[in-house]
């Protein structure tokens, strides 16, 4: 693949990455959320953007490392789970901030850390590198 080729579809995949972002945006920490009791070591807000920024990048890295070196149809599972844990990563802002249910938040993202889980085994078997950064 040339250069240009492998610098845009790492582009791609990490843009991809970053749709439940997109969508978290839209249901941003209100009223509701300020006034919760939180815990002491709750991070303050303005350690969220940039590190939420991090996180989806590396993510999206790990996807297109796994796509690079197995191509779609030799990563069709792992690349479907990465699609299914951004779905649930996406909804949890909107169950959490949208619906302000902590505890159907819960629940969803204890299935989001099982489908990260499952992701980052099935991204190492195609590059420990994908895993990892996963």
């Amino acid at each position: 693949m040339k250069p240009i080729w492998q610098i845009i579809s790492l582009l791609l995949w990490v843009a991809l990455s970053f749709v439940p972002a997109v969508v978290g945006s839209q249901f941003l920490p209100d009223q509701w959320y300020r006034e919760l009791q939180k815990p002491s070591w709750n991070p303050p807000g303005y350690l969220f953007g940039p590190v939420w920024t991090l996180l989806y990048t590396l993510m999206g890295t790990a996807a297109w490392l796994t796509w690079k070196r197995a191509g779609f149809v030799g990563a069709k599972l792992a690349l479907w789970l990465f699609i299914g844990q951004l779905v649930l990563n996406g909804m949890w802002t909107w169950i959490f901030f949208g619906l302000h249910r902590p505890g159907a938040a819960l629940l969803e993202i204890i299935m989001l850390w099982g489908m990260i889980l499952v992701t980052l085994i099935a991204f190492w078997q195609h590059s420990t590198l994908a895993g990892a950064l996963l």
